[in-house]
């Protein structure tokens, strides 16, 4: 298949209206579809007041968009026997031991232990940083802790992160709804656990150097730092830069936070490795990183009715979608607000970072911007909706 020029100056121009209605600062927009390049396209400015424009070697944050990577190392130490997906995380990690509840009536025990399954739907009860309630605030004076030690020695590591996070109460018992929060920080810790050397060498070494992925790290090297995108927030007048360790999340330094659910910064040409390595049934460029079956029980992943229920009152812009190993999965594409096919699933970022996969089409796309707060942005639906409905794949 060869490149759609039609198709890319109609992407091209959705970029360039968002970047001139200053909607955005930058970003690129990548589609592959059976193996081959489709369309790329590039717009506004990875640093606006250096006037240095996005280009295809741009290293973004991807915040959440890390998290299927995680869950990627969940299913090669599960394919290999290492851990079990049952397993209560406290046989990892003794923070997770005697673990409570905050209700009405104060502080009572689980009813069950928080498995690794829990962790990769999302179930585990456990939240981020917020102050609406008892388990929010708990969460977020750790994220306090992490960042006033951020830079320096006593600097906290993902293993002791995760068992300080496990000490806090839960929103939930474990398996009674869904809660977007820090499970998958803890995943990371617990494959630093059971492979014995550290996360990010793991997923150096067993994903990233694999696949090619040069430029994918928890640290972005001085050498590299003129390509690492700045971030911007919208204002009543437009988008100004902002600077940000949010999550405790900081690249121009070697962290001693290797997150799961957020640290990674990468290319758009690098996360469509990973991208094609999962549309490829775990091979890419004769490299086989996880066996067929193995990623058709990772991306088919499903939420109980109740948990479902509760994951739509998170995101109604997500109906049609169920939860899974991390990412969306598209059940019903008649519930949707936007273009997709039974089967399409994928994550986006804090940040705006957004990658979809659509295994009916063999299709798949990665969007890449940096803006406070932004997650799935309008410019990526009307991208995505454009792409879908003009492709005769």
């Amino acid at each position: 298949m060869q490149m759609n020029k039609a198709l890319s100056n109609k992407l091209k121009n959705i970029m360039d209206k968002a970047v001139s209605n200053k909607e955005i600062a930058g970003a690129n927009l990548l589609v592959r579809v059976k193996g081959e390049e489709l369309a790329y396209c590039e717009a506004g400015y990875a640093d606006v007041s250096n006037n240095i424009p996005v280009r295809r070697d741009t290293i973004f944050r991807l915040y959440s968009m890390t998290k299927p990577i995680t869950a990627t190392a969940i299913m090669m130490l599960m394919e290999r026997g290492l851990i079990d997906l049952a397993d209560p995380v406290s046989d990892y990690l003794p923070g997770f031991k005697d673990q409570k509840v905050y209700t009405n009536e104060g502080y009572i025990p689980v009813r069950r232990q928080i498995t690794i399954s829990d962790l990769l739907s999302m179930t585990s009860g456990m939240p981020y940083g917020h102050n609406l309630s008892q388990a929010g605030r708990e969460t977020q004076q750790v994220f306090d802790e992490i960042d006033k030690k951020l830079c320096s020695e006593k600097a906290l590591s993902t293993v002791e992160i995760a068992n300080r996070l496990g000490q806090c109460s839960l929103e939930f018992h474990p398996g009674d709804g869904f809660m977007y929060g820090t499970s998958a920080d803890i995943l990371g810790a617990i494959v630093e656990v059971v492979s014995g050397i550290s996360f990010g060498d793991f997923l150096r070494n067993e994903i990233f150097e694999p696949l090619g992925m040069n430029d994918t790290d928890f640290f972005v090297p001085e050498e590299k730092i003129h390509r690492f995108s700045k971030v911007f927030q919208g204002t009543d007048s437009g988008i100004m830069e902002w600077e940000t360790n949010h999550l405790g999340i900081i690249h121009t330094i070697k962290p001693a936070f290797e997150s799961g659910g957020a640290g990674l910064a990468s290319t758009i040409d690098d996360y469509e490795k990973f991208a094609t390595m999962l549309l490829n049934k775990g091979s890419y460029n004769n490299k086989k990183l996880l066996s067929s079956r193995t990623v058709d029980y990772f991306i088919s992943g499903e939420l109980t009715p109740w948990q479902q229920e509760s994951f739509w009152r998170t995101w109604d812009r997500l109906y049609g979608y169920s939860y899974g190993n991390l990412m969306r999965i598209l059940k019903h594409p008649g519930m949707a607000v936007l273009h997709g096919s039974i089967g399409e699933y994928g994550w986006d970022g804090w940040l705006g970072t957004c990658f979809c996969n659509a295994p009916q089409e063999e299709l798949s796309i990665i969007f890449m911007i940096q803006k406070k707060d932004a997650g799935m942005t309008p410019v990526f639906r009307k991208l995505k909706n454009v792409i879908f409905s003009e492709l005769e794949i």
